[in-house]
């Protein structure tokens, strides 16, 4: 794991100053352990959500772990709200707390080929096109993912050869939460019958399907350069693309126009203006807004623009 780390480090140009998020757990201690051992100078970012008794405990424990492996350390607490569900609150205020500490640095995950796995089977449920089961990528600075391709049970090996105590979150065993069901019912069953390697075949397909996506994304942004991006969008160009390459132009085209997260619901919508009569510009897409006003795409003769109108 360490060569993992190291090699990691290198080819992403990291530098010898890196942060490890550290919950305590397994991942992430065998990942600050691994990244000590590689030689980089490694500060521990340990987020406290507050969310269950003794949590402050837990943070320091992790916070002693770290500065025994050679680690610097920081533990940051956090308020976590309840947008989106307790599990998305969670991530927001995590990833918050940690980007505002990171201070310039790269932050290192601990997650592992096991969760890549659970990332992909949720994304195939969810149906929201090749996006969503491309997983998580490896490098999104400044997020660092060194263990994707290492399995759960090896950082627990490793805790185990180092003398480490993990914590084991009892949200990872709550079944009310879909990716616990994920990890301890659908998984298992996968590996059951196909006798084995579900998890390598799930990361496999998310690392063909993001390559895919990366081409498909080139190719949609020189179409959405020649439709003239802006408030209006020429519709030619987008007529003529593929499918898969319109449906990603439109979306990018969205997120630039100040959309809400556009659903592929939205972004169809859209892409039916395309064929619409010349009249269609009496048909307004809603894309987002705020409580006053309402963002929307409308139709003008062979245009595509975005309008704000009152509530």
């Amino acid at each position: 794991m360490r060569r993992a780390v190291a090699d990691f480090a290198a080819a992403h140009r990291l530098g010898t100053e890196v942060c490890v998020a550290l919950s305590g757990g397994p991942d992430s201690l065998a990942l600050t352990a691994a990244a000590v051992g590689a030689g980089l100078d490694v500060t521990a970012l340990v987020v406290d959500h507050g969310l269950q008794p003794g949590s402050a405990q837990v943070a320091v424990t992790a916070a002693d772990a770290a500065v025994a492996l050679g680690a610097r350390v920081e533990v940051l607490p956090v308020r976590v709200g309840r947008r989106g569900g307790l599990e998305a609150a969670a991530r927001d205020a995590r990833y918050a707390a940690l980007d505002g500490a990171r201070d310039g640095r790269p932050v290192l995950l601990g997650h592992t080929a096991d969760d890549q796995a659970e990332t992909v089977l949720l994304g195939l449920a969810r149906g929201s096109g090749a996006r969503s089961i491309a997983g998580m990528r490896a490098w999104k600075e400044p997020w660092g993912r060194p263990f994707l391709g290492v399995r759960r049970h090896q950082t627990l090996g490793a805790c185990t050869e180092l003398g480490l105590a993990p914590h084991h979150d009892p949200h990872n065993r709550d079944p009310r939460f879909t990716r616990v069901r994920l990890r301890s019912e659908v998984l298992p069953l996968l590996e059951d019958v196909l006798h084995g390697g579900a998890v390598e075949a799930l990361c496999r397909t998310a690392e063909g399907v993001r390559a895919d996506n990366e081409a498909l994304d080139g190719w949609a942004s020189r179409v959405l350069a020649e439709a003239g991006r802006g408030d209006s969008l020429a519709i030619g160009p987008l007529r003529d693309a593929p499918p898969a390459v319109r449906m990603r132009a439109l979306r990018s085209w969205l997120l630039d126009i100040g959309a809400t997260e556009p659903t592929h619901r939205v972004i169809s919508s859209v892409a039916g203006l395309l064929d619409a009569a010349a009249t269609a510009d009496r048909t307004q897409i809603a894309v987002g807004g705020d409580p006053g006003v309402r963002r929307v795409v409308v139709r003008s003769g062979e245009t595509l623009t975005v309008r704000l109108t009152a509530r």
